[in-house]
Parts: C-alpha cells; structure tokens; sequence
C-alpha cells in the first residue's frame, strides 16, 4: 500500500489522482477535513467520477508531528510519497517551518526505517539548490548550496528536511529527492501556492521584475515521481524544471492567458528594496503578515537557470512547454472564477 503525505496540497492531490488512474491502494493523510474538499475539486477538473475516486483513497487523519497517529498510518505501508510541507517565507514563522519541514520530515524517515518501507519519494524544492556567481551558469543537481548566503527560512528548512532524508539513506532507506522549481497547476488560488500569482495577475498586476527561475508543470512533477518510484534508481535527487522563465515573460503569459491587462512596469531593485522595508514596518505596526520578504525580494531579481537534463537523460522524459501548462491553468481558474 501506498502512503501519501499532504494530499490534500497541491502537488498531493494531483499525484493522488494519478496514483488512482494506477488502481494503486492509497492511504493518505489529512489534518483537518475542510480540506478534504479541495481534493474532490482537483479531482472534478479531470473526471466525472471525482467522488468515486476519492472514496477508493483510505483517508487517516493525523498530524506529521503526531507519532502515535502516524505509526497506525504506517501499517502494511511499502512506499511512502512526503509531500507535505508549510510553505512561509516570513522570519517570524521559523519555528513553525523547522517543526512542520524538519521534524515532521525526520518522523516520516524515521518510520520509514522502523516499518521497512520499500522506498520514500521526498518533494523538496529547487530552493534547496546552490547557485554560481556566474548567473549565466546553469544550475544542476551538483551546485553545493551554501549555508552562507542570506537564504529564505523556507529554503533553510527545506534543506534541513533534505539532510534528514539523507541521513535515512545512511541507515538503510531507499529514497529519492526531487527539486521542483514554481509547480504551477490549478485548485489553489491563494496562500503560499503558485496560483496566488494566476489570482494576482487577474486583479491586475502592474510590475514586472526581470528575474528568472525554473517553472513546471505539477502533472510533469507528480508523473516523474511515479517514475521514480517504480524505477530502480535510489539516492540521488532530481531537479524539475520545463523553462527558465522571467518573471516578466511569465506574468505577460499568464495576463494573455487571462484576457487582463499586461504588466508594463518594471520594479526595479531599489523599488523592492523600498518596498520590503515598508512591508516589514506594517507587519511590526499592524501584527499582519509579510507579503513581501528580503529574501523574497532579492529572489525574483535573481538569475537562476536551472538545469534538469538529469532526469531528462535518465528517464528519457520530455517535459510539457510551460507555455501550454499557462493557458490549461488559466482556462481551470476562470472557470473556478465564474462559478
């Protein structure tokens, strides 16, 4: 049997559905049952039978911090897909990011090895991958990352569930880590997910910046995962991007796809650096939280080229142009919107 963790996120749901196309046994796990519903909304945008595939998952609630709830979870479970994770970039949230991405993450090994589980799946981010002063320079699966640099707590805690991962290769677990770069798909429009952005540029999103980062597709992320698993490869770690894209290019695209306005105005560095500051007074001043971070900022004026031949060349896979990824995203939000 299969074990899920954060199914009802978004790279979750979607693998969830793929897992089912398998007639794979799936157990997953759950925190609170209001999300439940987001699954059966994923599941609605690509089948008419979405509440038949969603009974055939056995689900468990339980927290990844609640050991004894997990160690029923584990029963008779082979291979275990952690998808969970908290996704903050806010200083303040540190904490809770350690708690819920390092040590969740640990408890998940740790059973891992206790229950002799065949093989783990850990999807981590591309915000764990070092990069070169050379930004020209692509980035792979071998760029160290430095503990140094003015990293985001998320990517700091990221990396800090990797070494977790890691060290339950050491101990005799069989897994594999992939690195996804922004994972765009569609069913969550706002918080820390990606279609916050496809919710931003429709109400109208006036800046642009020029950084670049890796974009793909969660279908591409949750059918390489799968791959992965099935296949004989372990302990090794996967970057997962179609395009190196600028911001300025994705945010045309997706304002093209959404029939608004495009954004005609470029923030430039000491624009962000402004408004950061400012955002970070508010915060202080009206205990509400950071929209926009330091790190955040210095982020999306970054030049990061990512390079995913790896999995390409192993796998032989080809990845779908974010380009059409854009539009089906687009097309599922406004028909989300006008319902």
């Amino acid at each position: 049997m299969i074990l899920v963790t954060g199914g009802t996120g978004l790279v979750g749901s979607h693998l969830l559905f793929q897992l089912l196309k398998n007639n794979a046994a799936i157990r997953a796990i759950y925190r609170s049952k209001n999300t439940l519903n987001n699954v059966k909304h994923v599941f609605s945008y690509y089948s008419e039978d979405s509440e038949i595939l969603f009974n055939k998952i056995e689900w468990v609630e339980a927290d990844i911090n609640d050991v004894p709830k997990l160690q029923e979870a584990f029963k008779d479970i082979t291979h275990v897909y952690h998808c969970a994770a908290f996704v903050s970039f806010e200083p303040s949230k540190y904490k809770l990011l350690r708690k819920i991405n390092i040590v969740g993450t640990a408890n998940i090994v740790n059973l891992c090895i206790s229950h002799k589980v065949d093989k783990l799946c850990y999807v981590s981010s591309v915000a764990t991958i070092g990069h070169h002063t050379n930004s020209e320079k692509p980035i792979n699966e071998q760029t160290e990352w430095n503990a140094e640099n003015d990293n985001s707590v998320y990517a700091i805690t990221k990396y800090g569930a990797e070494l977790e991962v890691w060290r339950g290769t050491q101990e005799g677990l069989d897994a594999v880590i992939v690195n996804p770069g922004i994972i765009l798909g569609a069913g969550y429009w706002s918080g820390g997910s990606s279609g916050n952005l496809f919710k931003r540029i429709k109400n109208g999103l006036p800046y642009y910046t020029t950084g670049i980062t890796g974009f793909v597709d969660v279908w591409d992320v949750v059918n390489l995962m799968q791959q992965l698993m099935n296949s004989d490869i372990k302990n090794e770690n996967f970057i997962l991007a179609a395009n190196n894209l600028s911001y300025k290019d994705f945010f045309i695209e997706t304002a093209k796809a959404l029939n608004v306005k495009q954004p005609t105005k470029e923030a430039k560095p000491w624009l962000t650096k402004i408004i950061w500051r400012l955002d970070w007074l508010k915060s202080k001043l009206l205990s509400q939280p950071r929209n926009l971070t330091k790190q955040a900022s210095n982020s999306i004026l970054s030049i990061r080229k990512y390079d995913s031949s790896k999995v390409e060349n192993i796998l032989g896979f080809k990845f779908k142009p974010i380009e059409e990824t854009i539009k089906e995203v687009s097309t599922l939000y406004l028909k989300d919107l006008n319902n």
